[in-house]
C-alpha cells in the first residue's frame, strides 16, 4: 500500500530552527568546518597520507584529543579506518584476551557481544542485558579480562555512568563504545583502558574513522596479543600495528581525508571554546530544553523513564498513540527539520533528537516549538 501523503502544514518562518539538521548520525556538520575543507582544497585534498599536510593532520588530531579529554600520562591516541563498528572486531582480536563481559542496552551494545561470541578463539561473552530505556551495570566475576561498556547508547537514547567495576580481576580491561558520548558526555579517562569512537556524532565530521584512546595497560595488552604465535590477527584487525602508525602520525592504509579535516576543525573549534565541559555544557542545555518540553506537555513523554539515565545527547521522546509520529517527522521534514524520526528497529511511536554540541540549543527550543505547531494543525 503506498504510503498516505504527507498533510500540507507549513511552518511560520519565525518558528524554524536556524539549522534544522537534527540527525544522530551522521550528525550536522558545521558550516565553517565545510568552508575551512574548501579552502583548503588542492594543497590538501588529494594528496599523500604519507607527507606533512596529512601526517601534520593526523599529529592535529592526537594532540587536539589528548587536551580535549585531558589524558591521563602514557595514554595514547590510535586511529584508523573503518569506524566503531570495525573496532569491535579489532578488539575482539587486539584487545579481549580469552573472556569478556558486555552491558547491553540496546542494538548498538548488543553488537560489540555478538561479535565477541562469533570469535572462534574466544569464550562465548558474558552479557548482562537491561530492557531498552534502562541500562545495567558490569559486574565483577572472576575470569573476565575485558568489560565492555557503553557510554550513550545512540538507538535508545540512555547514557551510562563509566566506572570499573568494583573487585574486577587484576589487569582486567574496561572498554568503552563512545560513538555518540565523545566530545559530549563528560567521564573520568583514568577509568577506562580503551574509549573508542567514531567522528560523525558529537565529533561533528564524517563516518569513516576509528579513534581510540588507550590506556598503558590496553596498549600492552594489545600488542602482547598481537605478537602471540598462537593468535591470528588480519593486519586490518591488528591494534598494534594501528598504533604503530598512530604515533608515526599516519594511518595504516590511505584514510578519508575530507573526514579526518572535519574531526580536527570540530576538536580545535571545542578547544577554542572551552574544551570537553563547554561542548557538554551545550548538550546539557539542549537536553535541559528538550527534556523539560516534553515533561510539561500533554502528548510527550521521554521515552527513558529515570531522569538520570536521560540522555544529554541523544533525546528520545514518545508521542501519544492518538498522534502519529512519522507523519509529524514527515510534515518536519517537508519544512527543512531533518532526521527527528526514532531508531527503525526499535519500533515506538517516537522522536529522536540528535543534541550533539554542534547542534544550536536554540535550535532544539526552536524545534519543540515546531512540533508544538504541527501536531496543533493535525489535531484540528
Amino acid at each position: 500500500m503506498p504510503a498516505a501523503p504527507t498533510p500540507d502544514i507549513r511552518l511560520p518562518a519565525s518558528l524554524l530552527p536556524a539549522d534544522g539538521r537534527f540527525g544522530c548520525g551522521p550528525s550536522k556538520v558545521r558550516p565553517s568546518a565545510v568552508a575551512a575543507l574548501a579552502h583548503a582544497g588542492a594543497s590538501y585534498l588529494g594528496t599523500s597520507h604519507r607527507q606533512a599536510p596529512v601526517k601534520s593532520m593526523v599529529g592535529r588530531l592526537r594532540d587536539g584529543l589528548s587536551s580535549l579529554f585531558s589524558l591521563p600520562d602514557g595514554y595514547e591516541v590510535a586511529l584508523g579506518n573503518g569506524g566503531a563498528s570495525l573496532f569491535w572486531d579489532m578488539a575482539a582480536v587486539s584487545l579481549v584476551d580469552r573472556h569478556s563481559q558486555h552491558v547491553v542496552f540496546g542494538e548498538f551494545s548488543s553488537k560489540f557481544a555478538a561479535a565477541v561470541s562469533a570469535a572462534p578463539h574466544l569464550e562465548t561473552a558474558d552479557v548482562i542485558e537491561s530492557p531498552a530505556g534502562t541500562h545495567g551495570a558490569a559486574e565483577a566475576r572472576a575470569g573476565v579480562d575485558l568489560y565492555a561498556l557503553t557510554h550513550n547508547e545512540t538507538s535508545t537514547g540512555v547514557a551510562m555512568p563509566i566506572a570499573r567495576p568494583e573487585g574486577a580481576d587484576p589487569g582486567s580491561l574496561v572498554a568503552v563504545d563512545a560513538t555518540s558520548a565523545a566530545a559530549g558526555i563528560r567521564f573520568d579517562p583514568g577509568a577506562v583502558d580503551a574509549y573508542y569512537f567514531a567522528p560523525q556524532k558529537c565529533l561533528g565530521s564524517d563516518g569513516g574513522l576509528w579513534i581510540a584512546l588507550l590506556s598503558p595497560a590496553a596498549v600492552e595488552r594489545a600488542e602482547r596479543l598481537c605478537a602471540s604465535a598462537g593468535r591470528w590477527v588480519p593486519t586490518s584487525l591488528d591494534l598494534a600495528t594501528a598504533l604503530a602508525s598512530s604515533r608515526k602520525n599516519e594511518t595504516v592504509n590511505t584514510p578519508a581525508l575530507a573526514t579526518l579535516f572535519m574531526v580536527v576543525d570540530q576538536v580545535e573549534w571545542m578547544l577554542t571554546n572551552g574544551g570537553l565541559d563547554w561542548a557538554a555544557s551545550r548538550s546539557e542545555a539542549s537536553a535541559e530544553t528538550l527534556y523539560g518540553w516534553a515533561n510539561s506537555s500533554s502528548y510527550a513523554t521521554p521515552f527513558v523513564a529515570k531522569p538520570a539515565e536521560r540522555s544529554p545527547v541523544v533525546g528520545t521522546i514518545d508521542l501519544n498513540a492518538s498522534i502519529d509520529a512519522p507523519t509529524v517527522c514527515a510534515v518536519l521534514r517537508a519544512n527543512g527539520i531533518v532526521d527527528t524520526e526514532p531508531y527503525r528497529k526499535l519500533g515506538r511511536n517516537q522522536l529522536r533528537i540528535a543534541m550533539f554540541p554542534t547542534v544550536d540549543p536554540a535550535d532544539v527550543a526552536a524545534l519543540t516549538h515546531c512540533v508544538d505547531h504541527v501536531v496543533g494543525a493535525l489535531s484540528r
